[in-house]
């Protein structure tokens, strides 16, 4: 995967936080990318396969970010998984955790490509941007 490719997928992540996004913000920003995700490959793969690829990812991801160990892996129930990941997130400084995020999913993207080729990869994650970047435009600034 090239760089520019890495970055047009993290890019929904920062399109979704407005500059003075707090962890929170970013928290559930990452909740509802990976929601979208979810959304876009679980006819294709299953619950249980988009499930095992969140937690080798989070799995991956806890080596650079240590804080991301305390997700059990193998429960099984990728909502439970996400909620945890929601709180890890909230509890990190905002920098740190649009950082994680943005890692968080280059993996999942490298995992996945890795699993099914990067064509089909394209395709299917092209979906959760484009609903992400529909999310970011609803969100209009409050007067």
């Amino acid at each position: 995967m090239d760089s520019q490719e890495s970055s047009r997928f993290t890019a929904s992540l920062t399109q979704r936080l407005a500059e003075d996004a707090d962890a929170r913000q970013v928290a559930e920003a990452v909740g509802a990318m990976w929601a979208d995700i979810e959304a876009s490959l679980q006819p294709v793969l299953g619950h249980r396969g988009v499930a095992a690829l969140f937690r080798r990812t989070v799995h991956v991801a806890a080596v650079q970010y240590p804080w991301l160990a305390p997700l059990k892996p193998g429960s099984g129930d990728a909502t439970a998984d996400l909620t945890a990941l929601m709180a890890l997130f909230a509890a990190q400084q905002p920098a740190a955790a649009v950082e994680a995020g943005n890692r968080l999913f280059t993996i999942f993207r490298e995992l996945l490509t890795a699993l099914i080729g990067a064509p089909l990869t394209e395709r299917l994650l092209q979906a959760a941007w484009s609903t992400s970047s529909r999310a970011a435009s609803a969100q209009d600034p409050k007067p």
